[in-house]
């Protein structure tokens, strides 16, 4: 089982040297994983200029959708994975 982290103002920690977040389980609202580095893009050196935050924001708002229907029928622990979660510019999908 995975620690659960608590972050100071919802941020998350900054992908590791392998372009992942660091091992736990990290409780986000949508607003918080909205402004966190999986949408804003990792800071310093890694930081690519291709990094894209729109289509990241999109794939937010589809997630958005479906935790609102999730919620709707009583499921309240959601977790995002995949290759959204990791240090590449263009992720495919949210899992």
């Amino acid at each position: 089982m995975n620690a659960r982290r608590n972050h100071v103002n919802g941020l998350l920690p900054e992908f590791t040297r392998n372009g992942v977040l660091p091992v736990g389980d990290d409780p986000l609202t949508l607003n918080e994983l909205r402004e966190s580095v999986l949408v804003r893009g990792p800071s310093g050196r890694r930081k690519s200029s291709r990094w894209d935050s729109v289509w990241r924001v999109v794939l937010l708002e589809n997630l958005a959708i479906l935790v609102t229907e999730l919620w709707q029928i009583g499921i309240s622990e959601i977790f995002v994975d995949g290759s959204f979660v990791k240090d590449k510019d263009h992720p495919n999908h949210i899992d």
